[in-house]
């Protein structure tokens, strides 16, 4: 039973296959080919939007390329201190932006607050040792499972717009989020300020399949050579655009998204009803956050359960782990059988009651 993270499990059916119906003769090559070219119109459908699409093969290099292109080698970008950008590329973003900077705010469950920007933005020196703010950058799902909501993301746009800063969403779990505020993808993105998106396919069906959507044409205007120098232009691309050909057919990408969070729900509320086990955050898209005993916690390693330990840093301030206690993370994904959430509840309803009866 394996609750590590959505990216542990292969591509779906409808997406391997439209990889072996790829496959067969001969295309153009480097993203020139007729897949290529539906899949970058099925995206302007998507979005409602005329963008530009840039293909390539990791959630790193979609992100730290879309800030490369929002932010020069003297600026700034604002995020959230525990942002997949900050914390776990490997300084990626930073060797793209060529030398630019990340500056990471606070913020319960990983959000940013309008406010706190603003204030954060408004209190920099504007003097010229002062690297200039060019850009903000969220993540929707939150490193703590949470949806920003369409207001929320409102008030970041008018933020960006009021300061003259690009507004980059991580999408690394785009279409968790959107199927949990039940919105469309538009919605979401460029009628909120949205102006550049990293859209993950990976953890919710896709072998590889990422893309940079990009919703202002001046950000888009380097793009294909700064790919190019990152070696993320494919020579076979149709087999990473063919990915979200079948990704997109039939509604696939939301029917996998809403599997994945349908099973997160079941596995918060199971846990919710085991003594001794609380939410750390509300459960809004595919990861649960449970604040368990250590007894437990043994207890479902010993059982051969996977799953991550997590970090305090963006608890409530009502909220604390007691030396008892741990904080975990459990991920759902596309491919998750509620079989496996009833193991693990199994498990640790066993666990409760033998402690209890102790």
């Amino acid at each position: 039973m394996n609750f590590a993270s959505d990216n542990i499990v292969g591509g779906s059916a409808p997406v391997l296959q439209a990889i072996l119906d790829a496959n067969a003769g001969t295309m153009a090559a480097y993203g020139n080919d007729e897949i290529s070219k539906r899949v970058r119109a099925r995206f302007n459908a998507i979005f409602e939007h005329e963008v530009s699409v840039f293909f390539v093969t990791t959630g790193t290099a979609a992100n730290a390329l879309a800030l490369s292109s929002a932010v020069p080698p003297y600026g700034l970008c604002v995020c959230h201190r525990e942002a997949h950008i900050i914390d776990d590329e490997c300084g990626a973003p930073e060797f793209f932006m060529h030398g630019a900077k990340l500056a990471g705010l606070a913020g319960v469950g990983a959000k940013l607050k309008a406010d706190d920007v603003a204030a954060y933005l408004e209190s920099l020196p504007k003097a010229v040792k002062q690297m200039p703010p060019k850009a903000l950058s969220i993540s929707q799902v939150s490193e703590c499972g949470l949806v920003y909501g369409l207001d929320e993301l409102a008030d970041l746009g008018a933020v960006c717009r009021a300061h003259g800063l690009s507004f980059h969403m991580d999408g690394a779990r785009f279409v968790n989020a959107l199927v949990s505020l039940g919105c469309t993808p538009a919605e979401m993105t460029w009628k909120q300020g949205v102006d550049i998106l990293s859209f993950g396919a990976t953890k919710n069906g896709g072998l590889m399949a990422e893309a940079i959507v990009v919703f202002r044409k001046d950000l888009a205007e380097a793009l294909d050579y700064r790919s190019k120098r990152a070696g993320q232009i494919i020579s076979k691309g149709r087999l990473i655009a063919a990915q979200f050909e079948g990704y997109f057919a039939k509604d696939h990408w939301l029917d996998n998204a809403r599997h994945a969070n349908r099973i997160a729900a079941l596995l918060s509320q199971g846990l919710l009803r085991i003594p001794g086990v609380r939410l750390a955050w509300p459960t809004e898209a595919n990861e649960v956050f449970p604040i368990i005993p250590k007894s437990l916690d043994q207890v479902l390693k010993a059982a051969g359960l996977l799953y991550h330990n997590w970090t305090e840093l963006s608890l409530p301030e009502t909220e604390r782990v007691a030396d008892h206690e741990v904080l975990i993370r459990l991920v759902t994904s596309w491919a998750t059988r509620e079989e496996d959430v009833r193991k693990l509840l199994e498990v640790a309803s066993s666990e409760a009651a033998q402690q209890a009866a102790e």
